[in-house]
């Protein structure tokens, strides 16, 4: 998840002296920087969460290799992505998107359970 910061040449525009109140150009800079502050620790924290995500997932690649079971589950993926589709319009964020990004994870994450079968 990248943030784009396509208003800062409007944020240099504004210090250069194009008329802005620089009481009010350096109230925004400082708005700006605190929601970016804010984006920022969101970004790690959904990391930190991903990277649990994948460890118990590898867990998951390793009982189903042990035991034989194949890498995919599409009934399992099917409801996951349904029960987290619901959980994005539940929160505001598009369904779609929600969906899109699951089905990223859900491929690495077969991809991970290959791997771990292959080398049982």
């Amino acid at each position: 998840m990248t943030t784009s910061h396509t208003s800062d040449a409007k944020d240099t525009d504004a210090a250069a002296g194009n008329g802005a109140n620089p009481a009010d150009d350096q109230a925004v800079r400082a708005e700006l920087s605190r929601l970016r502050d804010s984006i920022d620790n969101i970004d790690a924290a959904v990391v930190h969460m991903l990277a649990e995500r994948f460890k118990c997932t590898q867990q998951v690649g390793h009982l189903k290799a042990n035991h034989h079971l194949p890498p995919a589950d599409p009934a399992r993926e099917a409801r996951q992505i349904a029960r987290l589709r619901e959980l994005a319009e539940n929160a505001k964020l598009d369904p779609a998107f929600a969906e899109k990004l699951l089905n990223f994870i859900i491929a690495e994450v077969i991809r991970h359970h290959e791997t771990i079968a292959k080398s049982a």
